[in-house]
């Protein structure tokens, strides 16, 4: 998610497109050669019929984490290991080097070196796995982290649509990671944080899943704040934390602004795996002042549950 104080939208706006302009006439933006093919889903995009209730992890069950070096994929890693569940923590193939292993040495984390834009690399991946946590991502504008070829495209539609098709429709659930103002994506001030298409490919991606047959989660966090700080963005810049709102709030509907603490994040992620109601379910998340549902899985089942009730009257 996105957001600033009103009285500032505007000037961010224009200084942002000027900042933009000024690298494409310098050549530090360009467009690269296409290297990864379009995806052409194997399961055609439209609505599935909702599945009956998912079925929940039991400890020792195998989850991979794709994007377990990011912010919140760090996060979900180590809440699921906390938890007696085993990991396969994907990382792209490196030389002589793991980031997951560095990340997590001595764990019990079995890494997966794979590139999710290309398939040819994939194979095994999900094999034996109850679960797939999908928590990927990239920067909405310009930045070394585009550099490879990793831009929105690649990232949030390529590489997580590859995954989605490669996914076993056996396994128990699986949990993408996306953004709020994904279905708002053409109103301002989403159409900014939209420019490259980052909001648009994460919606695709999510309506591929729905489509799959997979049991699947979404969850769509506001603008993330809280370490690790693996991001290229503002919050990163300042370090941002959730300080006193450490309490969540959820929703049914792509319908919030504001931010929201990878570590609700995260816990969000795990907490859906561990309850069969938020089976085929999207859910936005921001975080708010209060104590909040820390980990305690009774009061997150409240939380979605009170979600779910506030959607079926509307």
């Amino acid at each position: 998610g996105w957001r600033e104080p009103r009285h500032s939208r505007r000037s961010s706006f224009t200084s942002a497109l000027l900042v933009m302009r000024s690298m494409t006439a310098s050549g530090r933006i360009c467009a690269p050669a296409r290297k990864f093919p379009l995806v052409r889903p194997s399961r055609a995009l439209g609505v599935a019929p909702r599945a009956s209730q998912g079925r929940a992890l039991e400890p020792g069950d195998l989850v991979l984490v794709a994007g377990a070096t990011g912010g919140v994929g760090q996060l979900v890693t180590a809440k699921l290991l906390e938890r007696g569940f085993s990991v396969r923590a994907l990382d792209r193939a490196r030389t002589n080097r793991s980031r997951a292993a560095q990340l997590f040495p001595g764990a019990a984390v079995e890494v997966f070196p794979a590139d999710l834009r290309d398939r040819s690399t994939m194979l095994g991946l999900t094999d034996g796995v109850a679960a797939v946590c999908c928590c990927t991502g990239t920067t909405a504008f310009p930045s070394s982290r585009w550099e490879g070829e990793n831009g929105p495209r690649n990232t949030d539609w390529v590489g997580t649509s590859n995954l989605i098709d490669s996914t076993s429709s056996t396994i128990k659930r699986f949990v993408l990671v996306t953004s709020v103002g994904v279905e708002r994506f053409t109103e301002f001030p989403f159409s900014i944080l939209n420019l490259f298409g980052v909001l648009k490919y994460k919606r695709d991606s999510e309506l591929h899943l729905q489509s799959s047959g997979l049991s699947y989660t979404i969850i769509r966090p506001g603008r993330l704040t809280d370490g690790p700080y693996t991001s290229f963005d503002l919050n990163t810049l300042l370090q941002a934390t959730a300080g006193a709102r450490q309490d969540v709030q959820l929703s049914a509907r792509d319908d919030q602004r504001g931010e929201a603490s990878r570590i609700a994040v995260a816990e969000a992620v795990v907490q859906s795996l561990l309850l069969p109601s938020t089976c085929n379910r999207y859910y936005s998340i921001c975080s708010t002042v209060g104590e909040g549902p820390g980990k305690d899985t009774a009061k997150w089942e409240t939380l979605f549950s009170s979600c779910d009730a506030t959607e079926a009257s509307t």
